[in-house]
């Protein structure tokens, strides 16, 4: 559960009609019919939205939490600051390409990047397990400490309990950052407009399939590995490139529900239509194959230091090219586009010549992959 300040949304003729339903519809009373909770609540798709609206904003809404963005975005003094908190359940604890150490440092970092932050300090929660080996925590920690050097934070403060044997997997970590953003930027998922293109900054569904695999549940060997990496330096690229005067409008780790799941947030919360290519969509040859295997969707799959960035059309050129002199960004692409109609829903243009809705996650194909 995530939020921000929405900030001023540009003024676009013909729209405003759209965002005011979209805003009411919000603001109606939430339905929840579910009443014992499942893993779907915790996949990010239909199910976590309607948990998240329903109970937590139902009971919660404020104008910094009701924009539901990666983190919250508030004035203290003379500074403008971002707040984030997120959890990690991960299993198993190592996976090839990190561990839970590392993902909950760049899985915090990632979300005050994509506000427009520069990531300063984290806060670090550790529930351990009665039992779990301490050789194993110190390798934990130590990815954690590699990863905070990596991303140019500091971990700050924390708390550390213990639970009964069986209770918690091993280690549960929460982590909590906070950033300073640059006062007259403007990022948000509302702010998309008709005539904007979407990025994606590499290939999808990297981290999804790897810990998948290293679950050794399946019996499918690929030379797959998690992209889990900090996403501040990349975003600085891009936002010192194309972000002046509104040239970058919207960014989004693509975690919990994949590519998809922002692709209709951003939908939603800007009232347009998104289109995208499922042949301009980069996903490795492993990847693809492990998800016809299952019957998975990588628009779906979780990535760990993927981006997806809405940017204004004269800026395009300009994003690309910063992103791709980054190394995390070498294969970034377009996949998509904004569009008027119909607003609130996500269309793929098939590789066979058809278009089909992307809608939200439905159920829980992958638990516990962050």
């Amino acid at each position: 559960m995530t939020a921000t300040s929405r900030g001023t949304t540009p003024a676009r003729a013909g729209a405003a009609g759209v965002l005011d339903r979209v805003d009411a519809a919000r603001r109606r009373r939430p339905k929840l019919r579910d009443t014992h909770i499942t893993s779907a609540h915790g996949a990010g798709g239909k199910a976590t939205a309607t948990l998240v609206d329903a109970v937590f904003l139902e009971a919660l809404r404020n104008p910094l939490l009701e924009p539901l963005e990666d983190a919250a975005v508030f004035t203290a003094g003379a500074e403008r600051l971002a707040l984030t908190t997120d959890s990690f359940v991960v299993t198993p604890l190592f996976f090839p390409g990190g561990d839970i150490g590392d993902l909950a440092v760049n899985g915090t970092v990632n979300d005050l990047a994509v506000a427009g932050a520069r990531p300063l300090h984290l806060a670090c929660a550790v529930i351990l397990e009665e039992g779990m080996s301490v050789a194993e925590l110190r390798r934990i920690v130590a990815s954690m400490a590699a990863a905070a050097a990596r991303a140019g934070v500091s971990i700050v403060t924390g708390d550390t309990k213990v639970v009964q044997r069986g209770r918690a997997d091993g280690c549960y970590i929460t982590t909590t950052g906070v950033g300073l953003v640059d006062p007259d930027l403007r990022l948000g998922a509302s702010l998309a407009r008709p005539g904007d293109v979407v990025l994606v900054t590499g290939p999808i569904g990297d981290h999804g399939i790897t810990v998948l695999l290293a679950r050794g549940e399946l019996d499918l060997r690929a030379e797959i590995r998690s992209d889990t990496a900090p996403l501040a330096d990349l975003v600085t690229r891009l936002l010192a490139a194309a972000g002046r005067d509104g040239g970058v409008r919207a960014m989004r780790d693509a975690t919990r529900g994949g590519v998809a799941t922002i692709l209709n947030e951003i939908a939603t919360a800007s009232g347009v239509g998104v289109v995208v290519e499922e042949d301009s969509i980069p996903v490795r040859t492993e990847v693809r194959g492990a998800c016809e295997l299952l019957g998975l969707d990588p628009l779906y799959v979780a990535c760990e230091g993927r981006m997806v960035a809405v940017v204004a059309p004269a800026a395009v050129d300009a994003a690309l090219a910063a992103l791709r002199a980054d190394p995390l960004g070498s294969d970034a692409t377009v996949i998509g586009r904004i569009v008027d109609d119909p607003p609130g829903t996500v269309l793929l243009n098939t590789a066979f010549g058809g278009t089909r809705i992307v809608d939200l996650l439905v159920g829980d194909p992958l638990p516990r992959i962050c």
